[in-house]
């Protein structure tokens, strides 16, 4: 026996593939003790503030501002003085801030990332893979249409529309950032936009970058605060209003605005059907469909949270998804191995509860795997429940989290039906191998994005929205740039 045969043999066998601990480090991103509103590139002492916290372990990170109406409406008055500066400038000129905004978030990506785990709970490997690539995808998208939208709506004077109001959701909150900024700064907009009031730092570090991209002051503008300060933003004078949240705010909103000729567009909740056929690639639907409920805790608004099988491939759908779900690790969000993070918020962990009870009491049967959750903190292990009825409120209110019901069809025409009995209708899933089948099954279905044998895809140059109570209007590629501009065609 060789030498080299001797010591490949004696070569240890692993008892186990548990993953050693691979923390980022928090020493990447340094934090002020107290932040105050961003109002005309400078930052303004608040009269009012609050505590923002890591729902890993509810550890304090900052003290923010609460902005008052009055710090609002000033807001929006240097952000209407700025307009006037802004929007005059050629296309080509404004492309060059939106450039370098890209770059910078390039550059700064680590530092974002860090912070968008460390205030958001979501994992490290999906604020540092998916996140921030896309939030400087797309600043570098929008600037390419900034001195060609005569192309994008021809035969059309498309002009600024002035002042917008931009209210973005906790769940992505840079990503959320990117898909209102750029767009609006590419048209020849200024904004005032208010980041969640769980999430608000890594939109506070924006700042920094605004800063450093020497943008105009008074073009980009952030108020952070709760609710009040949002509708604040909304009774301002805005010239449009951008909300991505909850049906019940947008429908707030909407009726706040009736009347008043101020421009909206909101996207909202939605209760996403996964539709897998028997013909389907079984083993890559199970990760499509782990992908579509489990990301970032299943905080999305498009998650694919009603999972519709065909009787025929059921079962052996479900025992695979249960094997999956017990190699999901559960745990710090800044650990590089980490696949589902902590909840946002205590509020946010109570409806899960709620629900998931819910469920439970209407007699649907739950299937956990096994994890231990950390004492501290906002933890929700993932969920999936079996025997669920389309009545069940586990099957028709969004949960916003890891929760998934499972239901079965028999024909494409039951699937359509099914999946389509629902007041959402932002998003879908199609899984099976006939070309013919997915074209036929996007046609019916009543939702804005549908996927085919993917999921929780996105691309800056692809639109994505929804139809009834997940909302009107566009964001992403150039349908996104219209809401935006007068004398444009949504």
């Amino acid at each position: 026996m060789t030498e080299v045969e001797k010591r490949r043999g004696a070569a240890p066998v692993p008892r186990d593939w548990t993953y050693a601990p691979a923390p980022e480090s928090r020493e990447i991103v340094a934090l002020h003790e107290r932040y105050g509103l961003f109002v005309g590139g400078e930052w303004l002492e608040p009269t009012e503030t609050y505590t923002t916290v890591s729902p890993a372990d509810e550890e304090p990170l900052a003290t923010v501002a609460q902005a008052t109406p009055a710090e609002v409406t000033h807001a929006v008055a240097v952000a209407r003085e700025a307009f006037i500066d802004w929007s005059a400038l050629p296309g080509s000129e404004r492309a060059k801030y939106l450039f370098r905004i890209a770059r910078i978030l390039q550059e700064r990506s680590r530092e974002f990332a860090v912070l968008e785990s460390l205030n958001g709970g979501k994992p490290i490997k999906e604020s540092r893979d998916v996140d921030l690539p896309l939030a400087a995808a797309h600043f570098f998208y929008y600037a390419g249409w900034a001195d060609k939208l005569e192309y994008a709506f021809p035969n059309r004077e498309p002009r600024p529309l002035g002042v917008a109001g931009q209210i973005i959701p906790w769940n992505f909150p840079l990503l959320m950032l990117a898909w209102k900024i750029a767009p609006a700064l590419a048209t020849g907009n200024t904004v005032v936009l208010k980041p969640a009031e769980t999430t608000p730092l890594t939109a506070l570090l924006f700042c920094d970058v605004v800063c450093q991209a020497e943008l105009p002051p008074g073009v980009v503008n952030i108020v952070t605060g709760d609710g009040a300060a949002g509708a604040a933003l909304v009774d301002a004078d805005v010239d449009k209003i951008a909300f991505t949240g909850s049906t019940e705010v947008g429908k707030a909103i909407q009726r706040r605005l009736a009347g008043t000729g101020k421009k909206l567009t909101l996207e909202l909740g939605g209760k996403a059907a996964n539709i897998v056929f028997d013909d389907a690639a079984i083993d890559q639907a199970v990760e499509g469909i782990v992908n579509g409920i489990y990301f970032n805790q299943g905080h999305v608004c498009c998650a694919g949270s009603r999972l519709f099988v065909q009787e025929s491939v059921a079962e052996a759908v479900v025992d695979k998804l249960k094997r999956r779900m017990a190699t999901l690790r559960v745990g710090d969000p800044l650990d590089k191995n980490t696949d589902v993070g902590a909840i946002n918020s205590r509020q946010q962990l109570d409806k899960i509860e709620e629900l998931v009870a819910a469920g439970r009491a209407e007699g649907a049967e739950i299937y956990q795997p096994p994890c231990r959750l950390p004492e501290r903190g906002y933890w929700f292990a993932p969920t999936v429940f079996t025997n669920v009825a389309q009545s069940y409120r586990i099957a028709q209110e969004e949960i916003f989290g890891p929760v998934l019901s499972v239901l079965t069809f028999r024909t494409p025409d039951e699937a359509v039906e099914k999946a389509n009995n629902t007041p959402y209708g932002l998003s879908a899933g199609v899984w099976t191998e006939k070309g013919s089948r997915i074209l036929w099954m996007a046609e019916r279905l009543r939702a804005g994005v549908v996927w085919a044998n993917t999921y929780n895809r996105f691309d800056p140059a692809s639109p994505f929205g929804g139809y009834k109570e997940s909302g009107f209007g566009r964001e992403g590629g150039r349908h996104g740039l219209a809401p935006y501009l007068a004398g444009a065609v949504q």
